[in-house]
């Protein structure tokens, strides 16, 4: 099979997926059935714009049948009032119930935040998910030797990040780096991979937003990022794959509250070129 194939009998011959091609490889002529370029086979990105947008599931990808994508459901879309209270109604959640997630419903939040978007669909980013307490715990603490480390090494940066705050209150037993959050999902990518940063900080919003359709909330774990790239011990403790670096950091729990309010925002801020 080329990398594409096209039912002759079903296609409309609307050259939609040409269209939509974001590198313009699909050749087609008005009246004539849609073809890969010369160097489809070479640049094609597998983003599957042209199976997703064929009305009559004409077209079949290589790596990609319409057959395996699943149709838009209409009656789910978000009307722009549950959207915008949805996006409102997010909050970052720093306070958790003491009840572990269920891998499950671990696995089934990345499995969202995997369609996210990724430059070129990459898809560069690989997942670490620590939900052993006692492994979070001494992460933890390695946060705050870190922090410790910054008092005395680079007191102007501890300074800005009120880290002398943050080990007293970690010293009166408060867990102010991971928050007691039963897991920890972090978003690794290789180091040479120039979109990473991107897509890994995409992918985990859209992991947080989605948090809160399985019952979940999440809060960036900023003291712990922070360490896990510039602290050789932390760096050591995670033991990630030779060539890859975290890019963030999610803390992710059941919320211990509700919140019954949309807080306010401060106005946006528009230069229009219209």
């Amino acid at each position: 099979m080329s990398l594409f194939a096209v039912n002759p009998d079903t296609c409309n011959r609307d050259g939609l997926c040409a269209a939509v091609c974001p590198l313009g490889i699909i050749d087609w002529q008005q009246g004539a059935l849609p073809a890969p370029g010369d160097d489809a086979e070479t640049i094609c990105i597998r983003c599957g714009h042209c199976v997703a947008v064929c009305p009559t599931a004409s077209l079949d990808h290589r790596d990609m049948p319409a057959s395996a994508c699943a149709p838009v459901r209409p009656e789910l879309a978000l009307t722009a009032e549950q959207c915008e209270q949805f996006i409102r109604a997010r909050r970052s959640i720093r306070v958790y119930r003491k009840k572990p997630v269920e891998q499950e419903r671990l696995a089934r939040l990345i499995d969202m935040a995997r369609f996210a978007p990724s430059g070129i669909n990459s898809q560069g980013v690989r997942w670490l998910v620590i939900a052993n307490g006692e492994e979070l715990h001494r992460l933890a603490t390695i946060v705050i030797d870190w922090m410790r480390w910054l008092k005395t090494d680079m007191p102007a940066v501890a300074a800005s990040l009120h880290v002398d705050r943050a080990i007293s209150r970690w010293q009166a037993g408060q867990d102010v780096i991971l928050r007691g959050a039963p897991a920890l999902i972090v978003a690794y990518a290789e180091k040479d991979n120039r979109m990473a940063p991107t897509t890994c900080t995409i992918a985990l919003t859209t992991l947080e937003l989605a948090a809160a359709s399985l019952g979940l909330g999440g809060c960036w774990a900023g003291y712990f990022h922070a360490a896990a790239t510039t602290f050789p011990p932390m760096i050591a403790a995670l033991g990630l794959p030779e060539g890859f670096q975290p890019y963030g950091a999610m803390m992710v729990g059941y919320p211990k509250f509700a919140y019954h309010r949309l807080p306010t925002r401060n106005t946006p801020m528009i230069d229009w070129r219209m």
